[in-house]
């Protein structure tokens, strides 16, 4: 199966790098392998840390000199006091875990800032397979069969305004994406959620 590729992956990096203060509190959820937290260190200076349920990929960070907490982020963050970290990181995250609204709660209650990226559902490349094909789309973005997704929850981008706007959430920012080059930050919804392919959002309450 495809995955999606290394240079997409460093470009959603950047863009999250650029968009964090340098040294500000950083808390990374499902850090994987811990490549974006330990940028965020070296680049920004930020005091990190991840939260990662695979032992293994914590092994990956445990070699790099991060400091990761193994846990299940649909459990919640009560380690973690109210406003305590400058910038929360749901990166690709959102759609595969089990209790979305959950999470995003959580994000807000320690963090002044959150950061979510997730692939939109509504691109029109996906619109246009599912109309031809008949079947779930597959993309870069979406490589995976419909019996093994982890993708349980996935949204588009008129998805998450609507949500925000229903729990009086505030998007400080937005950028959409495309193979990983910005297409116009601040985009109209509708032509957002036709021609992002990813989409970046920083919330708070």
């Amino acid at each position: 199966m495809e995955e999606k590729g290394q240079d997409s992956i460093h470009a959603d990096y950047s863009l999250i790098i650029s968009l964090i203060e340098p040294n500000t509190k950083v808390l990374d959820l499902g850090c994987g392998d811990g490549s974006l937290l330990k940028r965020l260190i070296e680049e920004k200076k930020v005091k990190g840390k991840g939260i990662e349920i695979d032992q293994n990929r914590i092994i990956e960070c445990m070699h790099k000199g991060l400091s990761v907490i193994q846990g299940n982020i649909d459990e919640g963050l009560a380690d973690f006091s109210d406003n305590e970290i400058d910038y929360v990181i749901l990166h690709q995250t959102l759609q595969s875990v089990q209790k979305p609204d959950y999470v995003i709660k959580e994000m807000l209650r320690i963090g002044k800032n959150a950061i979510v990226s997730f692939p939109n559902f509504a691109y029109w490349r996906i619109r246009l397979y599912l109309l031809l094909k008949g079947k779930m789309p597959k993309s870069e973005m979406l490589p995976f069969e419909w019996y093994n997704t982890p993708n349980i929850h996935l949204l588009t981008v008129k998805d998450f305004f609507e949500y925000c706007e229903k729990r009086d959430i505030k998007i400080s920012k937005s950028v959409y994406t495309r193979k990983g080059k910005i297409i116009q930050s601040d985009l109209k919804k509708f032509f957002a959620d036709i021609y992002a392919e990813e989409v970046l959002f920083v919330i708070h309450k």
